[in-house]
Protein backbone atom coordinates (compact mmCIF):
# COMPACT_ATOMS: atom_id res chain seq x y z
CA UNK A 1 0.00 0.00 0.00
CA UNK A 2 1.29 3.34 -1.15
CA UNK A 3 1.56 5.69 1.99
CA UNK A 4 3.42 8.67 0.50
CA UNK A 5 5.54 10.25 -2.51
CA UNK A 6 8.59 8.82 -1.44
CA UNK A 7 6.96 4.97 -1.25
CA UNK A 8 5.03 5.89 -4.15
CA UNK A 9 8.74 6.76 -5.65
CA UNK A 10 10.38 3.44 -4.14
CA UNK A 11 7.18 1.53 -6.14
CA UNK A 12 7.63 3.58 -9.03
CA UNK A 13 11.58 3.10 -9.24
CA UNK A 14 10.93 -0.60 -8.53
CA UNK A 15 9.23 -1.30 -11.71
CA UNK A 16 11.58 0.44 -13.96
CA UNK A 17 14.81 -1.94 -12.54
CA UNK A 18 16.06 0.90 -10.30
CA UNK A 19 17.26 -0.60 -6.74
CA UNK A 20 16.19 2.09 -4.13
CA UNK A 21 18.28 2.05 -0.66
CA UNK A 22 17.35 3.79 1.98
CA UNK A 23 19.92 5.05 3.99
CA UNK A 24 20.50 8.28 6.72
CA UNK A 25 23.38 10.60 7.11
CA UNK A 26 25.03 8.07 9.60
CA UNK A 27 24.83 5.63 7.49
CA UNK A 28 25.67 6.85 4.44
CA UNK A 29 29.26 5.54 3.97
CA UNK A 30 28.34 2.12 4.37
CA UNK A 31 25.60 2.27 2.73
CA UNK A 32 27.31 3.93 -0.25
CA UNK A 33 30.41 1.28 -0.26
CA UNK A 34 27.93 -1.68 -0.53
CA UNK A 35 26.38 -0.32 -3.66
CA UNK A 36 29.13 0.82 -5.53
CA UNK A 37 31.62 -1.67 -8.13
CA UNK A 38 35.25 0.21 -8.09
CA UNK A 39 36.34 2.22 -9.44
CA UNK A 40 33.98 4.67 -8.74
CA UNK A 41 33.44 8.69 -9.41
CA UNK A 42 31.63 10.97 -7.68
CA UNK A 43 30.44 14.46 -8.50
CA UNK A 44 30.22 16.77 -5.18
CA UNK A 45 27.05 15.92 -2.49
CA UNK A 46 24.88 18.99 -1.90
CA UNK A 47 23.68 17.11 1.34
CA UNK A 48 24.76 18.33 4.74
CA UNK A 49 26.94 16.11 6.46
CA UNK A 50 27.19 13.51 3.27
CA UNK A 51 30.69 12.88 1.82
CA UNK A 52 32.67 10.42 0.09
CA UNK A 53 35.01 10.10 3.36
CA UNK A 54 36.00 6.36 4.05
CA UNK A 55 34.56 5.33 0.66
CA UNK A 56 36.31 4.25 -2.25
CA UNK A 57 34.72 6.96 -4.30
CA UNK A 58 36.79 9.73 -6.23
CA UNK A 59 35.06 13.25 -6.13
CA UNK A 60 37.31 14.90 -7.83
CA UNK A 61 38.01 12.80 -11.15
CA UNK A 62 40.02 13.52 -13.99
CA UNK A 63 38.78 12.00 -17.60
CA UNK A 64 40.58 9.13 -17.11
CA UNK A 65 39.35 8.44 -14.06
CA UNK A 66 35.87 8.51 -15.66
CA UNK A 67 37.08 6.81 -18.35
CA UNK A 68 38.04 3.32 -16.20
CA UNK A 69 35.30 4.22 -13.67
CA UNK A 70 32.67 1.29 -13.09
CA UNK A 71 30.22 3.62 -10.88
CA UNK A 72 29.22 6.85 -11.24
CA UNK A 73 27.51 8.61 -7.97
CA UNK A 74 25.69 11.87 -8.59
CA UNK A 75 23.16 13.96 -6.25
CA UNK A 76 19.68 14.35 -7.20
CA UNK A 77 18.16 17.54 -7.36
CA UNK A 78 14.75 16.35 -7.30
CA UNK A 79 12.46 12.75 -7.61
CA UNK A 80 9.39 12.04 -9.17
CA UNK A 81 7.34 9.62 -7.62
CA UNK A 82 5.04 9.04 -10.40
CA UNK A 83 7.64 7.55 -12.43
CA UNK A 84 10.09 6.66 -10.82
CA UNK A 85 12.26 9.47 -12.40
CA UNK A 86 15.15 11.31 -10.87
CA UNK A 87 16.09 14.94 -11.88
CA UNK A 88 20.37 15.31 -12.09
CA UNK A 89 20.88 19.12 -12.65
CA UNK A 90 24.30 20.36 -14.17
CA UNK A 91 26.63 21.89 -12.20
CA UNK A 92 29.95 21.64 -14.03
CA UNK A 93 30.93 18.97 -12.11
CA UNK A 94 30.35 16.55 -15.19
CA UNK A 95 26.78 14.72 -13.47
CA UNK A 96 25.33 13.65 -17.27
CA UNK A 97 29.14 12.43 -17.99
CA UNK A 98 28.78 10.47 -14.49
CA UNK A 99 25.24 9.54 -14.93
CA UNK A 100 25.99 8.41 -18.44
CA UNK A 101 29.40 6.15 -18.84
CA UNK A 102 29.74 4.12 -15.93
CA UNK A 103 28.07 0.66 -16.25
CA UNK A 104 26.31 1.60 -13.06
CA UNK A 105 24.66 4.99 -11.97
CA UNK A 106 24.62 5.48 -7.83
CA UNK A 107 21.93 8.28 -7.41
CA UNK A 108 21.67 10.08 -4.01
CA UNK A 109 18.38 11.77 -3.11
CA UNK A 110 16.95 13.84 -0.25
CA UNK A 111 13.62 12.12 0.89
CA UNK A 112 12.53 15.45 1.16
CA UNK A 113 12.77 16.04 -2.44
CA UNK A 114 11.07 13.45 -3.73
CA UNK A 115 7.97 15.07 -5.56
CA UNK A 116 4.50 13.19 -6.33
CA UNK A 117 4.34 14.45 -10.48
CA UNK A 118 6.17 15.95 -13.05
CA UNK A 119 4.28 19.34 -12.62
CA UNK A 120 5.22 19.99 -8.97
CA UNK A 121 9.48 18.56 -10.26
CA UNK A 122 9.15 21.31 -12.96
CA UNK A 123 7.69 24.07 -10.39
CA UNK A 124 10.38 22.85 -7.95
CA UNK A 125 12.60 23.47 -10.50
CA UNK A 126 11.62 27.01 -11.61
CA UNK A 127 13.43 28.83 -9.35
CA UNK A 128 16.33 27.02 -9.87
CA UNK A 129 16.18 28.28 -13.74
CA UNK A 130 15.22 31.68 -12.97
CA UNK A 131 18.51 31.13 -10.71
CA UNK A 132 20.61 30.33 -13.35
CA UNK A 133 20.55 27.02 -14.17
CA UNK A 134 20.36 25.83 -17.71
CA UNK A 135 20.19 21.89 -18.04
CA UNK A 136 18.13 19.50 -15.94
CA UNK A 137 18.46 15.31 -17.13
CA UNK A 138 15.33 13.34 -15.61
CA UNK A 139 16.81 9.61 -15.72
CA UNK A 140 14.30 6.82 -15.09
CA UNK A 141 15.85 3.66 -14.39
CA UNK A 142 18.79 1.76 -16.73
CA UNK A 143 19.41 2.74 -20.37
CA UNK A 144 17.36 0.75 -22.06
CA UNK A 145 15.97 0.23 -25.79
CA UNK A 146 14.21 -1.80 -27.89
CA UNK A 147 16.16 -1.33 -31.59
CA UNK A 148 17.37 -4.12 -31.43
CA UNK A 149 14.19 -6.34 -31.75
CA UNK A 150 14.51 -7.22 -27.85
CA UNK A 151 14.69 -5.06 -24.95
CA UNK A 152 18.90 -4.52 -24.48
CA UNK A 153 20.33 -2.71 -21.19
CA UNK A 154 22.71 -0.22 -21.24
CA UNK A 155 23.10 0.81 -24.39
CA UNK A 156 22.61 4.33 -24.11
CA UNK A 157 23.57 4.19 -20.58
CA UNK A 158 24.04 2.68 -17.13
CA UNK A 159 23.13 -1.12 -17.29
CA UNK A 160 22.03 -0.50 -13.48
CA UNK A 161 20.92 2.29 -11.19
CA UNK A 162 21.00 2.58 -7.68
CA UNK A 163 19.09 4.78 -5.90
CA UNK A 164 20.21 6.25 -2.15
CA UNK A 165 17.02 7.61 -0.45
CA UNK A 166 18.53 10.10 2.31
CA UNK A 167 16.22 10.63 4.95
CA UNK A 168 16.72 14.07 6.30
CA UNK A 169 15.63 17.00 7.49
Amino acid sequence: MVTSHTDAFVESARRVDAVVTPTTVDEFAGTLEDVVTEPAVGTPLPFEGVTYDGTAVDGAPTGAALAEAATGVTAAAAAIADYGSVVLQETGAGEELLGLYPDRHVVVVAASDVVPDMPAAFEALDGQFDAGRRDAILATGPSATADMGAVVKGVHGPREVQILLLEDR
